[in-house]
């Protein structure tokens, strides 16, 4: 989801640059913050409804496998609604992301590399054994992800650090609004 997301919301600003169809946008409108705005609005919409869309229907299926082992958890159960939430906004985030990188980048292979190393490679990279990584470990998009639908709490003996819930959340808003706003930034200074 991460991956398609993301490429979804880079190709929806950097198909424009490579067809050179942002001149007649610019001309159209030209407030360049404004349209960037404007895409970013109709990404997260549509991204938010696959992302609600996706996250019920595979909490749907899990509970129809599960039921039939006496293994169903209900959705009222602690921490259900917030891995629902949580993977349901994942696919948002994650689009937003890709368009925040399609503005800054500019080219189709540039910015699906950028988003696949930084969304899907990078966040392996670091740990959870020494504090420093484990802090950046814990700004990573899945990171925040996998602990938002972890819904039991971490042994406080065991080896590591553990990201927190409110830490989580504000990872999944951090990224989303400074990959807009840098790309808001960047589409008023530079040339089209």
């Amino acid at each position: 989801m991460i991956l398609v997301a993301a490429c979804s919301g880079a190709l929806a600003v950097v198909s424009e640059y490579n067809s050179g169809l942002i001149r007649t946008t610019t001309v159209a409108v030209p407030a360049r913050g404004a349209v960037v705005l404007a895409k970013a609005v109709v990404t997260a919409a549509l991204w938010a409804a696959v992302g609600a869309l996706a996250s019920a229907g595979s909490f749907l299926v899990s509970q129809a496998v599960l039921h039939g082992r006496d293994a169903a958890v209900p959705v009222t159960h602690p921490g259900v609604p917030r891995a629902l939430v949580a993977s349901a906004l994942l696919a948002p985030v994650s689009a937003l992301v890709g368009l925040g990188l399609g503005v800054l980048l500019r080219h189709v292979a540039a910015t699906m590399l950028t988003g696949v190393f930084t969304l899907l490679m990078l966040p392996t990279m670091f740990s959870e054994s020494a504090r420093w990584s484990a802090d950046v470990n814990h700004a990573m998009v899945p990171a925040a992800w996998r602990r938002l639908v972890q819904s039991w709490e971490a042994d406080p003996g065991s080896l590591g650090y553990a990201a927190t819930v409110p830490g989580s959340w504000a990872v999944y808003a951090l990224w989303p609004l400074t990959a807009v706003a840098l790309a808001v930034i960047v589409v008023r200074r530079r040339d089209v």
